[in-house]
């Protein structure tokens, strides 16, 4: 089953399957009920976040940045794990930006369904 990415702002949609929020910090005026799961380990760095966002840094070395931050052990456990669950079940990435252009999200979306075709 394809990973699917969504804004945390888009309603709630039965289709979502397991709804897991991939925030470094919970986002305001969020219910603790839109979500199914919050793994923070699977947002990108503050740092990271702030020099993409303040244009010290480009798409590209984001990318890269974030792709590096994704092969430490706690997320390559989460991201393992979403990829097991995704085998069998309708995942949904959820992130505050509005576009899935140029966030963490679809970058993520990548890795766990790559890591799904290394699963047995």
């Amino acid at each position: 089953m394809p990973v699917q990415t969504k804004s945390i702002y888009d309603p709630p949609m039965r289709k979502d399957g397991l709804r897991v929020l991939v925030t470094r910090y919970w986002p305001r005026g969020v219910s603790r009920d839109a979500v199914s799961s919050y793994v923070s380990a699977l947002a990108p760095s503050r740092d990271l976040l702030r020099t993409f966002k303040d244009h010290s840094i480009g798409w590209r070395e984001f990318a890269t940045g974030y792709r590096h931050e994704m092969q430490g052990d706690e997320p390559r456990r989460e991201i393992e794990h979403l990829a097991h669950t995704a085998a069998s079940r309708k995942v949904t990435l959820l992130c505050t930006c509005r576009e899935d252009v140029q966030c963490h999200r679809s970058l993520l979306r990548d890795i766990v369904e790559a890591q799904m075709t290394a699963v047995p």
